[in-house]
């Protein structure tokens, strides 16, 4: 079925507008609008992807269409859904192809599997579509129904891809090969990024960075009290103080020694409120680095008991209370990536074998998805009270947990994927690591930045005045509107 899902985003403008320093971009976005509202000729919006939550799509629409809709748009929000387990498997092959891992030979297996799915959801789509809407398709997933739909209805198609690679692999070539053909029909495409815009679709593209909604749950203002309250409620801190709100009726759940869940205040409570914490916030998945990160920590503590006798207490203290939060959500809960429990079980493994003292001083986090308000809520409260957040992504489309961090004035440490250079300048809004697989080097990196309290400010200083340039979600509905616009005047010119 394709499932129209309902914005739970209660912002308006004038919300926005209100804000200071958010009042300029809602009326460059509001005067651009304008001149480009006209063009569009009252066309219905379809933006479709696999799953409403999870993820950076799932995350970036809710605010994108409820601006839309303040703007004058009827704009909307479907999700394709399969029965069949096996093409989940598929994309996600697909997935780890285009980011250049994993095993390259599709063949007619495959392309029967992804068609036959693909005409099934393209049913289910055109059931919410009339002539003349514009359908905006984010993904491999959903790629093939929107070219069906564009091949048998009148209406105008565009294909927003959010992952690539800055290199050609047999992998990558494996990947677009593939999905060519399904390209063809679309009338534009949409990319994170210039080197990700493949041969195929090269002439035909455009670049839009994905953006965050400041007045999203996930990055709004909390206060001191809020963020702690958050915290209790959602079970990641202990309290024997009554807090206003009441617990979140899922909380938090913490990796034992023995491989089981518990709440994420047993044995004992994380520290969030008081050590140094190292915090980095993704799926489950291979490609998001976290067993090289945790590696790296252990690596940090293990040469601290062997030479911090020689260190200051002020350069020794940081990394002997310093923790580590690996944060994922509940890999049940997102039913498009497959690969999500096994992902964790290796991490699971790791942690299990750790020596009691290791394990005491990493923390592996489920969080609960049942409220996606409650979820972003416990995100966002984690990150502030973070030291340093990492993103260790082997390979990164783009990677919104990064620019969140950065709109937070968090020092971030990220890998040097292609996403995550979009964003990061190196030793202005944080660090890059070169090899996001080598302990050693990312090691190095967290001593430096848990030792080093005026370089985390600054770095935290200029991260937030980037992102506030570049990555908010005024600018974002600007560049759709663009693309909308030109898309359909080549259309019907």
């Amino acid at each position: 079925m394709a499932q129209l899902v309902q914005s739970t985003h209660h912002a308006s403008l004038d919300d926005y507008e209100r804000i200071p320093h958010l009042g300029f971009g809602v009326r460059e976005m509001k005067a651009e609008a304008e001149t480009l509202l006209p063009r569009l000729g009252g066309r219905r919006v379809f933006m479709v992807n696999s799953t409403a939550q999870g993820g950076g799509v799932a995350e970036l629409l809710p605010g994108l269409i409820t601006l839309m809709r303040d703007l004058g748009i009827d704009a909307n929000w479907l999700v394709m859904q399969a029965e069949e387990p096996e093409f989940f498997a598929l994309t996600k092959r697909i997935h780890n192809l285009i980011h250049g891992h994993g095993d390259a030979d599709l063949g007619n297996g495959e392309r029967a599997l992804y068609e036959e799915v693909s005409r099934k959801a393209a049913g289910r789509i055109r059931e919410h579509l009339r002539p003349g809407d514009i359908l905006v398709v984010h993904d491999p997933q959903p790629m093939g129904a929107g070219a069906l739909l564009r091949q048998e209805m009148d209406i105008t198609a565009i294909w927003r891809c959010h992952i690539g690679l800055d290199d050609e692999t047999d992998e990558t070539r494996a990947a677009w090969g593939f999905l060519e053909e399904w390209a063809g029909p679309y009338d534009h495409s949409v990319f994170t990024a210039p080197e990700y815009i493949p041969a195929c679709l090269a002439g035909r593209a455009t670049v839009i960075h994905p953006s965050i909604d400041p007045l999203a749950d996930k990055n709004r203002d909390l206060s001191v009290r809020k963020i702690v309250g958050i915290l209790a409620n959602g079970g990641l801190v202990r309290t024997s103080s009554p807090t206003v709100t009441e617990a979140y009726p899922e909380i938090a759940e913490r990796m034992q020694a023995d491989g089981s869940w518990a709440p994420a205040t047993e044995p004992e409570d994380l520290g969030l409120l008081f050590r140094p914490i190292v915090t980095q916030i993704s799926r489950w998945d291979r490609l998001k680095g976290y067993l090289p990160l945790m590696q790296a920590f252990v690596s940090m503590k293990e040469t601290l008991k062997a030479d911090g006798a020689g260190l200051s207490p002020e350069r020794r203290r940081p990394l002997e209370l310093a923790r580590l939060v690996l944060a994922g959500p509940d890999p049940k809960s997102v039913t498009d990536d497959p690969e999500g429990l096994a992902a964790l079980q290796e991490v699971r493994e790791a942690y299990c074998a750790l020596s009691p003292d290791l394990r005491e001083a990493i923390a592996i986090i489920s969080l609960p998805m049942a409220s996606r308000r409650n979820n972003a809520l416990l995100v966002n409260a984690l990150q502030r009270c973070s030291d340093v957040v990492v993103q260790n992504s082997i390979q990164e489309g783009f990677g919104l947990t990064v620019t969140e961090a950065m709109w937070k004035h968090a020092a971030i440490l990220g890998s040097s994927a292609a996403g995550l250079r979009q964003q990061i300048r190196p030793d202005l809004d944080g660090c890059l690591v070169k090899n996001p697989e080598d302990p050693h080097e990312i090691a190095a990196a967290l001593k430096g930045l848990l030792q080093d309290q005026a370089q985390r400010e600054a770095f935290g200083s200029s991260a937030q005045q980037r992102v506030h340039a570049d990555f908010l979600v005024f600018s974002h509905v600007r560049n759709w509107l663009r693309v909308i616009a030109s898309t359909l005047e080549l259309r019907y010119a």
